[in-house]
């Protein structure tokens, strides 16, 4: 039986951990003996991993990492790091060195800047595995270039890689140390390979995994919206960060407002930016339309019982919070960024509009005065759902 190895930074409730647990439920344990390590040792979706799964953390803590306990546990755990496993000099040097590329970039990011001292931070283990997965860049990927025993290594890329922050200075050539680079969709490839031209040869697509069954499954368990609201509901899942643009979607709904648009717009995630967010409702006196829900367990009611989803963000690799709702038959609004445009096709499966709060409220107007478009448009996304297929032979020919 071979001996596989994930790697992830955080098992926190996001789009790659999500994909992370998709891929995990379509790996063939009747062939493989599979491991997981957590880099933070740290999230709420600890409890969702099959029981098959040996996690190799010595200790794991099921905090939130978006929550005050778990923002405490994660700076812990850092302090931890910059001790364990000695070579402090060379932690604070590689630290310096990475502020100093972020400033000359202009895109400093906290997170970014601890990921090359986490990974060194981490526990190591004497274990040869066949094959060891970064899932996602940053710490899980130093952490498998670096220190992990495998007779061959694959990374996942999840994002624009040079929309987030990392600098070649900051990688440390990691990527030449992998067999094989998979990004999950054809414009995350794009911009890696424009990033690493050198590294061409070894990138390929395989697109995030979902458990649409399970998903379906879910949707039909209690819970969902329990505010007695009788009309038109728009929903919105993700984390409260910039590349989110929930600043922008709340000015579409101040002109939906203003325009007489009977609508409440519902947003289930959490965030860093969920103070600022909330003086921007208030200050436009939307806090009976625009409603910051938090993470929940279970987001899978919200997405059948919502009218429309709508996915306006800046950027975007492939969104698993999309891919649900297409799982789920939902009629869709997507911003035009690169990401988004390649899992919707305007107007036959979704809508596709700028990233502005004029043309989100437009589009949004229109398909809450559509009903029938809406449901023509819903059908397509589940159609286009149950039609794709994931590319485990990728994974598979590596372990051959």
């Amino acid at each position: 039986m071979k001996k596989l190895l994930l790697v992830i930074n955080t098992l926190g409730r996001a789009g790659a951990e999500t994909a992370l647990l998709g891929l995990l439920n379509n790996l063939d344990r009747s062939k493989y003996d599979i491991f997981l390590y957590v880099v933070m040792a740290q999230g709420e979706m600890i409890g969702q991993l099959p029981g098959y799964v040996k996690v190799l953390n010595e200790r794991f803590y099921p905090q939130s990492v978006l929550s005050k306990r778990g923002w405490r546990r994660m700076v812990k755990t850092s302090i931890a790091a910059f001790f364990r496993n000695g070579a402090c000099a060379k932690k604070l040097g590689c630290l310096l060195k990475t502020s100093a590329a972020m400033l000359r970039t202009g895109n400093f990011q906290v997170d970014k800047l601890l990921w090359r001292m986490l990974s060194d931070g981490a526990q190591r283990f004497d274990e040869i595995f066949d094959l060891a997965i970064a899932y996602i860049e940053g710490g899980s990927a130093y952490y498998v270039a670096d220190h992990v025993k495998a007779r061959k290594k694959a990374a996942f890329i999840h994002i624009p890689y040079e929309n987030a922050g990392y600098t070649r200075e900051m990688d440390q050539d990691c990527w030449k140390k992998f067999d094989r680079i998979f990004a999950i969709a054809g414009k995350v490839k794009e911009h890696f390979v424009a990033f690493y031209p050198e590294y061409a040869g070894k990138v390929d697509v395989l697109h995030n995994i979902i458990d649409r069954d399970a998903i379906c499954s879910r949707a039909m368990e209690k819970g969902g919206f329990d505010d007695g609201y009788q009309g038109l509901r728009i929903l919105t899942v993700g984390r409260l960060v910039y590349q989110k643009g929930y600043d922008i979607a709340i000015d579409a709904m101040k002109i939906l407002q203003n325009s007489g648009c009977k609508a409440r717009w519902y947003v289930l995630g959490e965030g860093g930016q969920r103070k600022k967010l909330e003086k921007k409702i208030a200050d436009l006196q939307l806090q009976d339309c625009f409603f910051l829900m938090g993470a929940v367990e279970n987001p899978y009611p919200y997405y059948r019982q919502a009218d429309l989803y709508v996915h306006a963000t800046r950027f975007e690799g492939k969104s698993i919070a999309v891919q649900e709702a297409q799982a789920l038959g939902c009629t869709i609004i997507v911003s035009g960024c690169n990401g988004n445009k390649e899992q919707i096709i305007n107007h036959e499966d979704g809508i596709v509009c700028e990233l502005t709060p004029q043309s989100i409220a437009e589009n949004i107007r229109l398909l809450l005065n559509d009903e029938e478009k809406r449901r023509n448009l819903g059908r397509a996304a589940k159609d286009k759902a149950i039609s794709e297929n994931p590319e485990m032979h990728l994974l598979a020919a590596l372990l051959a």
